[in-house]
C-alpha cells in the first residue's frame, strides 16, 4: 500500500514548513489590521526565517513557529494593542499561553541576531522591498501578554 501511495504521488513528498502555515496565519491577522498588512507580512516572514539557522527551534513544530512569528510581529508593530485575538486563535488553534515559550525564544533570537555571524537573512530583510523590517527595534516583551 505504501508503494502505491508513493507511486500515485510520484514520490513528491515534503513536510510542511513554517512558511506554509505563515501564509494562512498572516491572512487571519490582516483581517483585523489592514493598515499593517505588508509590514506585518515582511516582519513575520523575517522572524520565521531567522529560526531556520538556529538548532534550538527544531523542538517547535512549524505551525507553532509561524504563530509565534505573527504574534511577535504584531506586538512589535502595534504595541498598545494585544497581538492576539479570537480570529487568530480560531485559525491557528493556539492560545497566547501555548505560544509563550516559542515567542520568548523567537524574541531572544531576534535580539541576538545583530551579534550573529550569519547575516544573509538580516541583509535580505534590510532591503526596501521588505520594508527594512530587519532594522526595526525590539523592546522588552512583557509577561502580561500571556
Amino acid at each position: 500500500m505504501e508503494s502505491q501511495v508513493l507511486n500515485i504521488l510520484n514520490f513528491h513528498l515534503s513536510p510542511p514548513t513554517a512558511q506554509t502555515f505563515l501564509r494562512r496565519f498572516i491572512r487571519a491577522a490582516q483581517a483585523s489590521h489592514q493598515s499593517l498588512s505588508l509590514e506585518l507580512e515582511c516582519l513575520a516572514s523575517y522572524l520565521a526565517e531567522l529560526t531556520l539557522i538556529d538548532y534550538n527551534f527544531l523542538v517547535f513544530v512549524p505551525s507553532n513557529i509561524a504563530a509565534a512569528a505573527v504574534f511577535l510581529a504584531r506586538w512589535m508593530l502595534d504595541q498598545p494593542g494585544h497581538p492576539w485575538n479570537r480570529t487568530l486563535e480560531h485559525y491557528t488553534n493556539y492560545k497566547p499561553l501555548d505560544l509563550k515559550n516559542t515567542v520568548f525564544a523567537l524574541h531572544g533570537l531576534h535580539l541576538s541576531d545583530s551579534n550573529s555571524p550569519l547575516t544573509v537573512i538580516r541583509t535580505k530583510y534590510k532591503q526596501d522591498k521588505f520594508n527594512r523590517v530587519a532594522s526595526l527595534p525590539s523592546r522588552e516583551l512583557p509577561e502580561t501578554l500571556f
